[in-house]
């Protein structure tokens, strides 16, 4: 058998001589070879992984997410059916039937989606009623967001984003991820956006030359619910910046700001599939862009971002929609229920909502981290905060009547009612 001898010249001070086959018996040779390597140069990396990884990311803190079902069950001791779920914002309905027909009899699991979803597109051009050249759909609409930060922040440039605590955490999370300077401006106690200390940012960064390159506007907003008007957000339109615009919840609110996308070139604005279609185990979102932005994400994008399951779980529930829209219905109906009910607990004050859950501050005595352990012992989930904006605070996500029944029962044996 033909070989070569060829030096490999490990971190030590010598070389070692490697006898390296250009035959055919390969097996026999490496077998061969690797009885030549002396023990020295099969020693461990010293490669250091603290001290390479993005000095930013070291100290990052994780984003911390809701447990799902099957693992909260095993936690708690309790069978799934047990469990009254109130606190991701999900749709406790569940899918329309449609989807499950359209994924049982779906023939090309098998093969890689459709990286441009063309017939996800042309549906959501038809529902939402801006073409589809100005639609780019995503792994959820997180995955979008992360793709904006991709395409205008460029780590270690000492680019910035306007956050608008307290809000969606992902806007800090993703811009920890991608290096961005967050600069926060905090909402009124009312939830409302103080818009001129956001243009006073603006023309404070601008003097030195470096205006945000975004700002995050959540409407209606989470965790509170509170919707932005159409002058405030005109105004925040008037800035040298990206506005994106986080619609999530806009199927509860009825605000429909989509189409101005084709008169803004500073607005984007991003919708989900997980509230209002029942779809957040699927990861579906999407996006409206002006031309000049989309054309670049189109670039940067992984090529099968949506799954197969996802783009045909969200054409059925599209075509679906009638059925789907009036189980939010059903859902709002619920949140003025809740809310009238949540009037009569003496130790909650709950914030006006235009989504498909309802804050509340803990009062008299009470904390939050206290009401949703004893919430959490009858079965019952809620999200508790004890954060800056919102110091013992509870959201509620709406649940079916029955959940809903349940809840108010809980509450009103705490209230020792």
């Amino acid at each position: 058998m033909d070989s070569v001898m060829m030096t490999v010249e490990p971190t030590t001070a010598f070389a070692v001589p490697l006898r390296v086959s250009t035959g055919l018996n390969c097996r026999r040779c490496h077998q061969v070879c690797r009885r030549r390597i002396p023990r020295a140069v099969q020693m461990e990396s010293t490669f250091d992984v603290e001290r390479n990884i993005r000095p930013g990311l070291v100290e990052m803190e994780p984003y911390v997410p809701i447990l799902p079902y099957e693992v909260l069950a095993k936690k708690l001791g309790r069978r799934p059916e047990e469990i009254v779920k109130l606190d991701a914002n999900e749709n406790p309905f569940g899918p329309s039937p449609a989807v499950k027909h359209a994924l049982e009899s779906a023939p090309f699991l098998h093969i890689y989606p459709d990286p441009e979803c063309t017939e996800l597109r042309e549906e959501l051009e038809n529902y939402t009623g801006i073409e589809k050249e100005h639609l780019l759909v995503g792994c959820g609409a997180d995955e979008l967001i992360d793709l904006l930060f991709r395409l205008f922040v460029e780590p270690g440039a000492g680019h910035s984003v306007v956050n608008l605590p307290p809000t969606f955490g992902m806007y800090k999370f993703d811009s920890d991820v991608n290096g961005a300077r967050v600069i926060n401006v905090w909402r009124r106690e009312d939830f409302s956006i103080p818009v001129e200390d956001v243009e006073r940012v603006f023309h404070s960064e601008m003097a030195a030359s470096n205006p945000p390159k975004m700002i995050f506007v959540t409407s209606p907003n989470n965790p509170d619910g509170s919707r932005v008007s159409d002058a405030d957000l005109l105004r925040l339109l008037r800035l040298p910046t990206l506005v994106v615009l986080d619609e999530a919840y806009y199927e509860f609110s009825g605000d429909n700001r989509i189409t101005w996308v084709k008169e803004h070139s500073n607005l984007v604005v991003l919708r989900t599939f997980s509230k209002w279609a029942a779809l957040a185990g699927l990861r579906v979102g999407y996006g409206a862009f002006p031309l000049g932005v989309i054309k670049h994400l189109w670039k940067i994008k992984q090529p099968y971002n949506v799954s197969v399951a996802g783009q045909i779980a969200a054409i059925a529930s599209l075509r679906d929609r009638g059925d789907l829209l009036s189980k939010v219905d059903q859902l709002i109906a619920q949140r003025a229920r809740l809310y009238q009910k949540l009037q009569s607990i003496p130790f909650l004050s709950p914030y006006p909502s235009h989504s498909n859950f309802v804050l509340c501050k803990v009062e008299n005595g009470r904390t939050a981290s206290s009401i949703r352990s004893e919430l959490v012992d009858l079965g019952i989930l809620v999200r508790y905060y004890n954060s800056a904006g919102l110091e013992d605070c509870i959201r509620i996500s709406m649940g079916t009547p029955e959940q809903m029944d349940k809840l108010f029962l809980a509450l009103t044996q705490l209230a020792g009612q």
